[in-house]
């Protein structure tokens, strides 16, 4: 009896062990326990849950506001040196013939540089002014603008030249040719061609008729006119776009280049665009 009871048993036994292990793979594995420690973004995403996806949301959600909180600091910081850069440049150059309040303020406001724009490239030297080699067939004292390079040349004695970096017509407003210096001015007032206010007006952009000289004036400190033509070389109120194809044809330089260039050349000056 008892052998009988020992064989139902095992039987019983063999029988449950058997079922329970062909029916393991049927069977919801139970959850994995972790420490607090081991509770990280990567472990988390071992198993997908509502709990997990709003985690993940919110961590999106922080990152992005980390990031804007970043970037403010840095257009912040950006922009008060730049601004506090402009005011020694500006205290250094001579100054405007004194303007309206009223007149003031419509400047200042136009002067507003865009944050995505201050990183640039003001502190490249080779966008400084320089003396290079430069072989030339022209004589000394004229100047030539290579378009392609962004560069302006002051040719100089002995194979030498002063080199200035310069921002040039933009696709479709570049052009070549050789022109005299007609006429130069100190902090010219601007007057927008009438094919460029119709143009700007159809983007969405109202151009002043005219806008007197000063600090926030596209044609900055100082104008050199060439020819019978609309083109001029000149200082620039953004001069962050030194280097670049930006302009409707004229030749821009910084502010305290185009004042360098102004005291060393005369009216009738050959100027030579390429």
């Amino acid at each position: 009896m008892k052998s009988m009871l020992s064989a139902a048993g095992l039987a019983t036994v063999l029988l449950f062990s058997w079922g329970a292990q062909a029916q393991d793979r049927y069977v919801e594995p139970p959850p994995v326990l972790v420490s607090p420690d081991l509770s990280a973004p990567w472990v988390m995403q071992l198993r997908s849950s509502p709990v997990l996806a709003q985690h993940r949301t919110q961590q999106a959600v922080e990152y992005r506001t980390y990031q804007r909180a970043r970037n403010v600091r840095e257009r912040n910081s950006a922009r008060r040196e730049y601004q506090a850069r402009r005011q020694q440049v500006i205290r250094s150059l001579p100054q405007a013939a004194p303007r309206s309040p009223q007149a003031q303020s419509t400047q200042e406001l136009a002067y507003a540089p865009r944050a995505s724009e201050r990183s640039w490239r003001m502190n490249d030297p080779k966008w400084l002014p320089q003396v290079v080699d430069y072989r030339s067939e022209h004589a000394p004292g004229t100047i030539i603008v290579d378009t392609k390079q962004r560069f302006l040349f002051l040719i100089l004695e002995g194979g030498k030249a002063k080199r200035y970096g310069v921002g040039v017509g933009k696709e479709g407003f570049n052009w070549s040719g050789t022109e005299k210096v007609s006429n130069k001015r100190e902090w010219p007032s601007w007057h927008p061609p009438a094919e460029m206010i119709e143009r700007e007006r159809a983007k969405g952009r109202i151009l002043p008729v005219k806008m007197e000289g000063g600090p926030a004036n596209p044609l900055g400190a100082r104008a050199l006119y060439l020819g019978s033509t609309l083109y001029r070389i000149h200082g620039t109120n953004a001069p962050w776009t030194i280097g670049r194809a930006v302009s409707s044809g004229c030749i821009r330089m910084r502010n305290e280049d185009v004042v360098d260039l102004y005291d060393r050349i005369p009216i009738g000056t050959k100027v030579v665009v390429k």
